[in-house]
């Protein structure tokens, strides 16, 4: 028995760290596609760009999504968001903090750090799992979100619960399940759900804005190249 429970353990593990593999590749390849925008339309403004790159990243999520359907792999939909966390972190240190002022690297560092911990958080937490209810038949927990009325102890009205199929567990004050952060969102996550959303917004905004520096800054250095050269042949 400890023997097919070792098996099972190991397949369970070569599973995740092939998804974890799928979502670092699908990663690196969606942000160097992206990376072409800046470089071959940095005389654009930025909010050319911007919709560029959202075009960009649809169709890449698409052509990935189709991709990995036709050859059977899957990503982590958590790996995704910790690697692109990570990939913005390094692209700063090695090239971004070169251009922009101190206190901003400052701000996108505590940026980077706190939601890496947020996430660990979100994937961590209760989102408000109902571990006792009243009579509730079997046909309401094989409904992807039946909604079903609970009652806990210690309280004297009754509260609304909803069942998960994903997590397959009620969740009470459900909203929904996140598969970015691998946890459903519910009365005890919310607010910390509401969090991490405002600031994946704005360390992306400053990312952007930073890359978009970055790419004004070396296409003058690069036109400032070209006129001292021809100033030297002339």
């Amino acid at each position: 028995m400890s023997v097919l429970d070792d098996q099972k353990s190991m397949r369970i593990s070569l599973k995740l760290i092939g998804r974890c593999m799928i979502s670092c590749i699908s990663v690196f390849i969606t942000q160097f596609a992206l990376s072409i925008v800046p470089r071959f339309f940095a005389a654009s403004s930025l909010l050319i760009q911007l919709p560029l790159s959202a075009l960009l990243l649809l169709v890449l999520l698409g052509t990935g999504r189709c991709c990995r359907r036709f050859l059977g792999v899957y990503a982590s939909a958590p790996a995704i968001v910790f690697f692109n966390l990570l990939f913005i972190w390094g692209v700063y240190i090695v090239i971004l903090r070169k251009v922009i002022s101190p206190l901003m690297g400052v701000v996108l560092n505590g940026e980077i750090v706190m939601l890496i911990i947020g996430l660990y958080s979100i994937l961590s937490s209760d989102p408000g799992f109902v571990t006792s209810r009243s009579s509730c038949s079997d046909n309401h927990a094989e409904d992807s979100f039946s909604e079903v009325e609970a009652h806990f102890e210690g309280s004297f009205s009754l509260r609304r619960v909803r069942y998960c199929k994903s997590c397959k567990a009620y969740v009470k004050g459900f909203d929904h399940h996140c598969p970015a952060f691998g946890n459903c969102i519910g009365q005890k996550n919310h607010v910390l759900f509401m969090v991490l959303l405002v600031g994946f917004v704005i360390t992306e905004a400053s990312y952007i804005m930073d890359s978009f520096k970055f790419a004004t800054k070396f296409q003058k250095m690069d036109e400032t190249g070209q006129e001292v050269c021809r100033f030297t042949q002339d």
